[in-house]
C-alpha cells in the first residue's frame, strides 16, 4: 500500500518482502530436509533434491500470497509448489518435503530469520546513532541551555545534559534488543501439536540438526502458543520507536523558527515547502515521528493475540504477523531519519544562550528562595520574589540589576546574599558546568557501553 511505505525503510521493506520472506521459509524446509537425512529419517538424495529446489527465484512469489487466503497461512501453498516442483525432477523425495513439521513451525521459524536480520539492521544503525550522540555531548561542555517544563521557560541546563538524556534510553534499547533477541529468536519445531510425535525417538536429535542447520538457539518447549518471548521482543522494539519519537520531538521543538536553537544539516531541496520557499521544515524529525506514531496501537495488537486457543490458536498467528514487520520497520526508519538529522546538526550555541539571557534572570528564582529563605523566613522571602518577578515581568529590569537595586536602597539586608552568592546565581557557565556534572560519570560509562555494542557481534 503507498502510503504504508512512508512508515518504513527501503531496507527493513525488503527484509520482510514477499520474496524474502518465502526465501526464508525454502531456507526452512531445505534445512529440515538436510537434518532429516543427517539423522537417518530420509535417505540423502531425496534430502538434496529437496534443498537443490528450494531457491524463491524458481516460483511465482505473487502466485503464492495470492493464494494463501484460501488455505490460511502461506506454508501451504509454499509447501504444495514445492511438493510439485521436486516431484517433477525426484518423485520419490517429494514424499520427504515438510515432514514431520506444522504449517506454524514454517512460518514462525521463517519469521525468526526474517526478524534476525532486521533487527541486525536496527542495531548497526542504532548504534550510529547513540555514538552519534554521545560525540556530540563529547564535544560540548559547559553550553548553557535553557530547560523547559510543562512546555515552560524552567531552570538553565546544559547542552550535554540534555544530549545524555536522549541518549540513555537508546541505548539501554540497543542493549535490551540484543538481550531479548537472543531470548527470542529461537527455533520453532513441534510438528502438529507441539509434541514431535510424527518423529518419534528421532525428535531430539532432528531439534539439534535443524538448529544447527539454522544456526538458531533450540526453545526449552515449542512455543505454538508461547509467545511471551515474541511478544517482549516486539514490546522492546515498541519502546525504542517510543524514545526515538521523544528525541525526534524534542528535536522538532528545538528547530522551530522562533527558538533556532538546533536544525538539520543542510541540503538542496531537503525539507523545502511546496508553496513557501522561505520555510525549511524538520523532514526527518517529521519521518521519525510519522514513523512510531503507530507502534502502541502495532504493541497493544500484539497483546491482543496473547491468547491462542489449546495449542493451536485461530485467527491469532495471521493478525500477529500482519503487525511484526510494520513495527519493525518503523523502528528503522525513525532510527535512520534521526542519524540523519544528527549526522551533522546545525546547533546554535548562540541561540541557546539567548533564551536564556531572554528570561531576564527569572531562571534563577528558585535558587534565590533557597538563599533567602533561611535569612529572612518563607513569608518574607516569598513576598520578595513575587515582587522581584512581576517586576522583572513589568519590564523594570533583570532579576539580577533589582536585587542589587533592593541592597542599594535597603529593600534588602546587605546581609541577605553575598557578592560572591550573586555573582554565581547568574554564571550561566558555571551552572552548565554544574549541569554537566550530573551526567560526567555517566558519559564515561556510556562510552565504554557504545564500544562494547560496536565490538560484539549481533547474534
Amino acid at each position: 500500500m503507498l502510503f504504508e511505505a512512508f512508515l518504513s525503510s527501503t531496507a527493513m521493506e525488503s527484509v520482510f518482502s514477499p520474496t524474502a520472506v518465502v526465501q526464508s521459509m525454502m531456507d526452512v524446509e531445505a534445512a529440515l530436509a538436510r537434518a532429516a537425512a543427517r539423522v537417518g529419517m530420509i535417505p540423502a538424495p531425496a534430502a538434496q533434491a529437496i534443498a537443490s529446489l528450494c531457491r524463491a527465484e524458481l516460483y511465482d512469489v505473487p502466485a503464492l500470497v495470492a493464494a494463501a487466503p484460501r488455505s490460511g497461512n502461506l506454508a501451504l501453498p509454499v509447501v504444495q509448489r514445492l511438493r510439485e516442483t521436486v516431484a517433477l525432477f525426484d518423485p520419490s523425495a517429494a514424499v520427504y518435503v515438510h515432514r514431520g513439521a506444522s504449517a506454524q513451525d514454517l512460518v514462525d521459524t521463517a519469521m525468526v530469520l526474517r526478524t534476525r536480520e532486521a533487527l541486525r539492521l536496527i542495531d548497526d544503525d542504532l548504534q550510529q546513532l547513540c555514538a552519534r550522540l554521545l560525540e556530540l555531548a563529547e564535544r560540548h561542555a559547559a553550553v548553557p541551555l535553557l530547560g523547559r517544563t510543562m512546555m515552560q521557560p524552567a531552570q538553565v541546563i546544559s547542552l550535554r545534559f540534555k544530549l545524555m538524556n536522549w541518549l540513555m534510553p537508546l541505548l539501554r534499547s540497543a542493549e535490551r534488543l540484543r538481550e531479548q533477541g537472543q531470548a527470542s529468536l529461537l527455533l520453532q519445531l513441534g510438528g502438529a501439536v507441539g509434541t514431535l510425535d510424527a518423529m518419534g525417538d528421532r525428535a531430539e536429535d532432528m531439534l539439534a540438526a535443524v538448529a544447527a542447520e539454522l544456526s538458531l538457539p533450540l526453545p526449552d518447549m515449542c512455543w505454538h502458543t508461547q509467545r511471551d518471548r515474541w511478544l517482549r521482543l516486539g514490546m522492546e522494539a515498541g519502546l525504542l520507536c517510543g524514545n526515538l519519537g521523544k528525541l525526534a520531538q524534542d528535536f522538532a521543538l528545538m528547530a522551530q523558527a522562533e527558538v533556532d536553537e538546533l536544525n538539520e544539516p543542510p541540503g538542496e531541496g531537503y525539507g523545502a515547502c511546496l508553496s513557501m520557499p522561505h520555510k525549511k521544515n524538520p523532514v526527518a524529525a517529521l519521518q521519525a515521528l510519522a514513523a512510531v506514531q503507530r507502534a502502541p496501537q502495532r504493541v497493544a495488537s500484539l497483546m491482543g493475540c496473547m491468547t491462542p486457543e489449546h495449542e493451536r490458536g485461530l485467527g491469532q498467528h495471521p493478525a500477529e504477523l500482519a503487525e511484526w514487520s510494520g513495527l519493525m520497520g518503523g523502528a528503522h526508519l525513525a532510527v535512520q531519519a534521526l542519524n540523519r538529522a544528527l549526522a551533522e546538526p546545525v546547533l546554535r550555541i548562540d541561540r541557546m544562550r539567548a533564551h536564556v539571557l531572554e528570561r531576564q534572570g527569572l531562571v534563577a528564582s528558585e535558587r534565590l528562595e533557597h538563599l533567602l529563605m533561611p535569612r529572612l523566613g518563607r513569608q518574607r522571602t516569598g513576598a520578595i520574589v513575587r515582587d522581584l518577578i512581576s517586576r522583572v515581568r513589568l519590564g523594570q529590569g533583570t532579576l539580577e540589576q533589582l536585587l542589587l537595586a533592593a541592597i542599594d536602597v535597603g529593600d534588602l539586608p546587605p546581609t541577605a546574599l553575598s557578592s560572591e552568592e550573586l555573582a554565581a546565581m547568574f554564571d550561566l557557565e558555571a551552572i552548565a558546568a554544574q549541569a554537566d556534572g550530573r551526567v560526567d560519570a555517566l558519559m564515561a560509562d556510556a562510552r565504554r557501553r557504545v564500544e562494547t555494542l560496536a565490538a560484539t557481534p549481533w547474534i
